[in-house]
């Protein structure tokens, strides 16, 4: 049976967010939907296009979700929290949020794209500058640095190519100078071009 059919009986042939009969179809929950029915969700062109484009979102639409949230399918309860996350400045998407119930598993699915984690709790690593850096980045050592076990100084100057950054402390990066691994607090570089 393919996947849009079983959606289809799953769903009762109506959209699994608002109950819409039409123009209905398969929409493939990011980030690591492998396109079977239980990783994927029957919704209409409506809700297809709120999901995709944030920007055009209908909050009044999405009071559907007072019904939906209560879905015994884990790929529309983690569709809803997040849709009710985006919405959750609106009082009543809140009290629902707060009442929405997911197991560990599939709060971590819901949680895979990053919707629901605010601004502030994504951990940013900043040059000396005030540089956002990146996994990947070239920076200049804008200290001499004494390296720790290892008896030699990073120099001023210094290009450290291929940096990755240290998840849980943003004040961390790590990198190679003179052939070793060594950890670089931020404030002592500057991101190269």
């Amino acid at each position: 049976m393919s996947t849009e059919k079983e959606l289809y009986a799953r769903s009762e042939s109506k959209c699994e967010l608002c109950g819409s009969i039409e123009g209905l179809g398969v929409y493939e929950i990011p980030p690591n939907s492998n396109g079977s029915a239980d990783e994927c969700v029957f919704v209409c062109e409506t809700c297809r296009e709120q999901i995709e484009q944030p920007e055009k979102v209908d909050v009044y639409h999405w009071r559907c979700l007072n019904d939906s949230m209560w879905s015994q399918v884990p790929s529309v309860q983690v569709m809803a929290w997040r849709m009710l996350k985006r919405l959750s400045v609106e009082g009543w998407a809140q009290d629902l949020l707060d009442q929405l119930y997911l197991d560990d598993e599939t709060l971590a699915w819901a949680q895979e794209t990053g919707e629901g984690q605010s601004v502030e709790n994504i951990v940013k690593h900043l040059d000396s500058n005030g540089t956002i850096l990146e996994a990947g980045d070239s920076v200049t050592l804008i200290k001499d640095l004494n390296v720790k076990g290892a008896n030699f100084t990073a120099k001023r100057g210094t290009i450290v190519r291929g940096i990755t950054l240290v998840d849980d402390n943003p004040a961390h990066i790590e990198g190679r100078v003179s052939g070793q691994r060594i950890v670089i607090l931020t404030k002592f570089v500057k991101k190269s071009n």
